[in-house]
């Protein structure tokens, strides 16, 4: 049985912090192939979704390289932020998306990152915002993009919940 005690110890373990990398890679690579493989165009909402992957597949990468105690409050702090932030994001998009009154639901134009990292200006291939919000261009079993990001994001948080629970409360350390 997968008990607290095991999913405590994930961790300690490198491969587990590679899996987080790698699952985040793939969902960027995902959305890199919608926006210019199906020519989808992201919109701000998107791009803000786009940005806490990159902080899940960031809180990955650090403990992957090098597991220590350090690395992995780093992690658990950029995984925890970047999944509840995303799946905030996610809900509000959904939110725009299902409005009865889409004139008052609406997003902005330009993405608002701090001044010190203005990632639209330095990478737009990545970070510009070009489509609407409130557009349902790509659907899967029913679910809208953002509708996926919700339980994508939902998934991590919830991994994230429990690992860290089971780490502060059965191994009683990060």
């Amino acid at each position: 049985m997968f008990g607290l005690d095991r999913l405590g110890a994930l961790a300690d373990s490198k491969h587990a912090w590679g899996w987080l990398f790698f699952s985040a890679l793939g969902l960027e690579l995902t959305a890199l192939y919608f926006q210019y493989g199906m020519g989808l165009e992201p919109c701000i909402m998107c791009i803000y979704q786009r940005t806490a992957v990159f902080g899940v597949m960031l809180a990955g990468l650090v403990p992957w390289l090098a597991n220590n105690f350090i690395t992995r409050v780093v992690g658990f702090v950029t995984w925890g932020v970047s999944a509840i932030w995303g799946l905030l994001i996610a809900i509000e998009h959904v939110d725009i998306q299902t409005a009865t009154n889409p004139f008052f639901a609406s997003c902005e134009i330009v993405p608002n990152f701090p001044a010190f990292m203005p990632l639209h200006e330095w990478v737009p291939q990545m970070f510009a915002a070009t489509g609407d919000c409130g557009d349902i261009d790509w659907q899967f079993l029913t679910l809208s993009m953002p509708q996926w990001m919700i339980v994508i994001f939902a998934i991590y948080s919830a991994l994230f919940g429990g690992v860290l629970l089971s780490r502060l409360l059965v191994r009683k350390a990060l």
